[in-house]
């Protein structure tokens, strides 16, 4: 007899400059489909590579920002982005930056979420935020739909935007530990797997034919070289603009601003002793200590 699985349900919606989560709900589901959950800055970018390269047998011309969709995103609208979804003939790859309970979930569907350390996620998302253009803000601001205040420009002091954020989780994007909490509680589910940023980094040929195998994408080995180099971050940083929404037209820097460094531990030179202390005791008590250890080293989920 197969056992009962008592799967998410949706009990809320998120409205604010990025978000609209409604847009799920018009989505119909593929048996096949993947979905890539993070709460952001957290190797979303890098997790589309991979899988747009292990499904399209390592082709360095693929753009994977335009192949897979932020299906949350405000822009562009419902009735440009669902249709351009539903059209796609390949195994759809959709991205989500929402929690498990403002999410509709399917059964079928394969949920790879992937999670870093807050203090690596802020040091990644003020280079974000900081580097946008006005046609970003103008996008998230402008588009008819606003629910909630525009998002502003960052500080100038990113010890500042650490403490706001910090201080208001999330702010001024969205709630950090829920986010987290949300998908570590469902991590035993057998359509959804849990991945570290660090780990990517220590061993990225072993992670890849790991999300593989979840995925049942079977690897040709002969395109395993290729499949690896260009899901290395050397090769999508000289070659971001396939990487990056719009080509990195929201960074007058270009799309190597959005991908910028993927090194972790760049907060220890800011952050004093006690924040960093204050921000660890703060994960434990929102996420318990083995969630909170797992996120702060990538250890420990088995």
């Amino acid at each position: 007899m197969t056992e009962h699985i008592e799967w998410p349900t949706k009990t809320r919606d998120l409205h604010n400059h990025h978000f609209d989560s409604t847009v799920w709900d018009d989505l119909s589901f593929r048996d096949d489909d993947i979905v890539i959950a993070t709460y952001a800055k957290a190797g979303t970018t890098w997790m589309q590579q991979i899988i747009g390269q292990l499904l399209f047998d390592g082709d360095p011309e693929i753009e994977v920002a335009e192949m897979s969709p932020w299906i949350d995103l405000r822009v562009p609208p419902r009735e440009v982005k669902l249709p351009a979804v539903e059209a796609q003939a390949h195994r759809r790859f959709l991205k989500t930056h929402l929690p498990v309970d403002a999410l509709r979930f399917s059964p079928t569907a394969k949920y790879l979420a992937i999670c870093r350390d807050g203090r690596d996620v802020v040091w990644s998302l003020y280079n974000h935020h900081a580097g946008a253009n006005q046609k970003w803000y103008d996008a998230l601001n402008n588009t008819p739909g606003l629910i909630g205040p525009p998002i502003e420009p960052p500080p100038d002091d990113i010890r500042e935007y650490w403490h706001d954020w910090f201080a208001r989780d999330g702010f001024p994007f969205w709630s950090f530990w829920e986010n987290i909490r949300s998908w570590w509680e469902i991590r035993d589910l057998p359509n959804v797997k849990l991945l570290h940023f660090t780990n990517l980094k220590r061993d990225l040929a072993g992670e890849i034919r790991g999300i593989a195998e979840f995925l049942e994408i079977p690897i040709d080995e002969s395109h395993w070289d290729a499949i690896l180099q260009h899901c290395s971050f050397a090769w999508m940083k000289d070659n971001a603009a396939r990487c990056v929404a719009a080509g990195g037209a929201f960074w007058d820097a270009g799309a190597q601003t959005f991908i910028n460094k993927g090194v972790n531990g760049r907060w220890s030179d800011t952050l004093t002793a006690e924040e960093s202390a204050e921000y660890e005791k703060r994960a434990a008590a929102e996420l318990g200590s083995r969630c909170a250890h797992w996120l702060a080293t990538g250890e420990g989920l088995d």
